[in-house]
């Protein structure tokens, strides 16, 4: 999630949306590039979105800019739920990426700030928001925690080592 080899520059939040992923999205998201180090830790938008294609219970969104694919996830409502939480009212953020050129521009925060307002209108019976996130990716860690995400202490054993199981209420 960190970029030096960019500048840094705020997004407005105007210009920045979360929406479902449509077929007209994939010219962009094809292209989207991360480094290793970054993407030992996710999934890419192309390779997630074929899962997606047969597997009912993941949800691709993508985070906008000015219209333009900036971000890519996948909410997950399906038995690997189980792995991260007790309550069935409950979503799992997957796959959380922005393109590499996008990075440093504020697009990863202004998105997951919008999450509770997304969630409420496309998945209104949800209560909670859950990920994990690999103890080496502090990065992420401090963005999803500044976002509205809490740390209670739950770990889990994953791919690529442990992972802190961050959960964000949805108070209605």
């Amino acid at each position: 999630m960190n970029k030096s080899t960019y500048t840094s520059q705020a997004a407005s939040t105007t210009d920045v949306e979360l929406v479902p992923y449509h077929c007209k999205h994939d010219a962009t998201l094809h292209t989207f590039y991360l480094p290793e180090e970054q993407r030992q830790f996710t999934g890419m938008p192309d390779e997630m979105l074929a899962l997606a294609k047969q597997d009912p219970h993941r949800h691709p969104v993508v985070i906008t800019a000015n219209g333009r694919p900036v971000g890519f996830f996948i909410l997950y409502d399906g038995d690997d739920l189980a792995d991260y939480t007790n309550t069935s009212e409950s979503l799992l953020l997957r796959a959380f990426s922005i393109h590499y050129a996008d990075q440093g521009q504020g697009y990863a925060k202004h998105g997951l700030l919008q999450l509770p307002q997304f969630i409420l209108k496309h998945f209104p019976d949800v209560r909670e928001v859950v990920l994990g996130v690999n103890t080496r990716n502090r990065p992420a860690q401090k963005l999803y925690l500044m976002c509205g995400f809490q740390d209670e202490g739950d770990t889990r054993m994953g791919l690529h080592g442990l992972q802190h199981i961050l959960k964000m209420s949805l108070h209605r």
